[in-house]
């Protein structure tokens, strides 16, 4: 049987700062490579049969450790990459809400449909994401595999796997920075396992600021 393992990078300067980070790339900070570290250590009893990541910079520095203890390298995938914001790149909320406030009002009302000011879908991010999936199933029908990726895109594969309201997927899962979810493939379809586990972190790491 198949268990794919969801797990958010760690923690970068756009996090911790609560930004709209999509296609914007910072490196993980001195934190988030501790959080990929102690992640690969609480696993390293785990036979990942493969670790897919997202090509972005703190997808892959967060891959690599685990990849280490199992001596694999990464499968990049596009269809991982973060959600893209457009235009609010680099903002906070605030300013989104203020600068782009009748896009941002009706992101908030249904995200699955609605775009940010120049940005990515939803169901754009289900359609490249699920693909993936997809291709782990046919080539990986049983064990462990590892998806590094991003908060949203996350979110948005758990819901569509689900059977949750894409459009929901802000306002129903949660998915802290380095956080772990488990989905198990069986004959009944997918089962949840785990949902933004964080017991591989250490206290100081859990109570972190940031999002």
């Amino acid at each position: 049987m198949l268990r794919v393992h969801f797990l958010r990078h760690g923690q970068t300067v756009m996090s911790r700062e609560n930004r709209f980070c999509g296609s914007i790339d910072p490196e993980l900070t001195e934190d988030g490579r501790a959080m990929a570290e102690q992640f690969a250590a609480a696993n390293s009893a785990t036979a990942w049969t493969a670790v897919y990541c997202s090509p972005m910079k703190r997808a892959v520095a967060t891959a690599l450790p685990a990849c280490a203890l199992h001596g694999l390298k990464p499968v990049e995938r596009d269809g991982l990459r973060e959600i893209a914001y457009g235009k609010w790149e680099g903002c906070k909320v605030e300013e989104v809400d203020r600068d782009y406030h009748d896009d941002h009002v009706r992101w908030l009302a249904d995200p699955g449909w609605n775009s940010p000011t120049g940005g990515e879908t939803a169901i754009t991010i289900a359609t490249r994401a699920l693909a993936v999936v997809e291709e782990i199933k046919r080539d990986h029908p049983n064990g462990d595999v590892l998806i590094v990726s991003h908060k949203a895109t996350i979110r948005i594969i758990l819901c569509s796997l689900l059977g949750i309201d894409t459009g929901r997927f802000r306002f129903r899962l949660a998915c802290p920075v380095a956080s772990a979810n488990v989905v198990e493939f069986g004959s009944r379809g997918p089962l949840l396992l785990r949902l933004a586990d964080r017991s591989h972190l250490d206290d100081r790491l859990r109570d972190l600021p940031g999002t």
